[in-house]
């Protein structure tokens, strides 16, 4: 009988915008397609249009949560555990700070648990102070409770080691996928519908969140003078008074053009065929975006955050993060740049790789598991 692995912390699968998201999405069918395992992903009623499904031969399952920002993750993640009593599961791989407050229930209700950090979100700017300390506490408890812990960038792992001293975190780079050969038909006809030319627009993606940096990408290509169309690619899971007065930035800026949420081929279809990237974010885990449009071979400009920095593009590409005039000098240098291959840059982000490696780490609690 197969082993099991389920997983929460995760808005769902597929295709929900967030870098967690995209983390799970790919790397749960790529455990499948390597290892004889059951998996069952957990993910939050809202976001999802399932109560039970499968997506590349990993079970889902939606459970009810809130749609309210402040109590989603947790409300979530407490029923999310209880369930785990049900479902037979060997090991629970628990995503996220957030949800990470659940993981001394978890081994009460004695499960083995496997938490991934995939960056200290108490510094996002959305937060306020009591959220920010129950975050806090979420990452304390998850770090100190967890079975084995996987961080996604050596700057989580030097964080944990301080604050916590945790000392045996896995180091585990998120991935990226190589693209996937589109049609011109789908290119033209996706590009058409946004009055977007190839090769002839700057990309932005992301949730419309304060730390994503998005308002500074307006005001700076105001600035920069550019003539192409700068593009955001996102919106805010709930409108928020940061999202709408956001939507108003880029209504009244002429040449912004808002996509909406993208999927699929349409998203690819924007993202990869855009002349420049640019990340303006305040805080990221592991940029999932930024390998994306490197997978893309697209110039970028980012901000020069720490996890941003790990990365390790050329410092030219970098811009001290809040800082306007830097940001639009960069835009309007970087937009004239042809393609990037970054292949070398791409090797630490093979999904099969993170794959057999996170595999490793239930077989280090679980002698069955691959």
């Amino acid at each position: 009988m197969s082993k099991k692995i389920t997983v929460f912390g995760t808005r769902g699968i597929p295709d929900v915008l967030g870098g967690v998201e995209t983390h799970c999405q790919n790397l749960y069918p790529a455990i499948k397609q390597q290892f004889e395992v059951d998996i069952c992903v957990i993910a939050r009623s809202p976001y999802v249009n399932y109560k039970r499904s499968s997506y590349k031969k990993v079970e889902t399952y939606a459970l009810w949560a809130p749609k309210k920002r402040s109590l989603e993750a947790i409300v979530h993640s407490v029923l999310a555990a209880f369930r785990t009593c049900i479902d037979r599961s060997d090991i629970v791989h628990v995503h996220a700070i957030g949800p990470g407050l659940v993981i001394p229930l978890l081994r009460l209700l004695g499960k083995k648990v496997v938490f991934t950090h995939h960056g200290p979100d108490y510094d996002r700017q959305k937060w306020g102070y009591v959220a920010k300390k129950i975050l806090l506490l979420g990452e304390r408890w998850a770090v100190k409770y967890a079975s084995e812990v996987i961080v996604i960038s050596e700057v989580i792992n030097q964080l944990i080691q301080k604050k916590h001293g945790r000392y045996d975190a896995h180091l585990i780079y998120n991935g990226v996928n190589e693209p996937r050969l589109l049609s011109d038909n789908t290119l033209h006809t996706t590009l058409s519908r946004f009055g977007l030319e190839a090769k002839n627009y700057l990309v932005v993606v992301g949730r419309f969140v304060e730390e994503k940096g998005m308002h500074d990408a307006i005001s700076a290509y105001q600035q920069s003078g550019l003539q192409l169309p700068l593009v955001l690619i996102g919106d805010a899971d709930h409108p928020t008074e940061y999202s709408i007065r956001l939507k108003q930035l880029a209504a009244d800026t002429p040449g912004v053009v808002m996509t909406g949420f993208l999927r699929g081929d349409e998203l690819q279809a924007v993202f990869s065929q855009a002349k420049l990237f640019v990340m303006p974010s305040y805080h990221e885990g592991l940029p999932i975006a930024l390998l994306e449009a490197m997978s893309f071979s697209l110039p970028a400009v980012v901000s020069d955050i720490p996890a941003n920095l790990e990365v390790k593009l050329p410092p030219d590409a970098y811009f001290k993060v809040g800082n306007l005039t830097n940001l639009a000098e960069k835009m309007a240098v970087w937009a004239a740049a042809n393609s990037v291959d970054y292949s070398v840059y791409l090797q630490n982000y093979n999904w099969h790789e993170i794959a057999r490696k996170t595999v490793n780490v239930y077989h280090s609690i679980d002698k069955d598991i691959g």
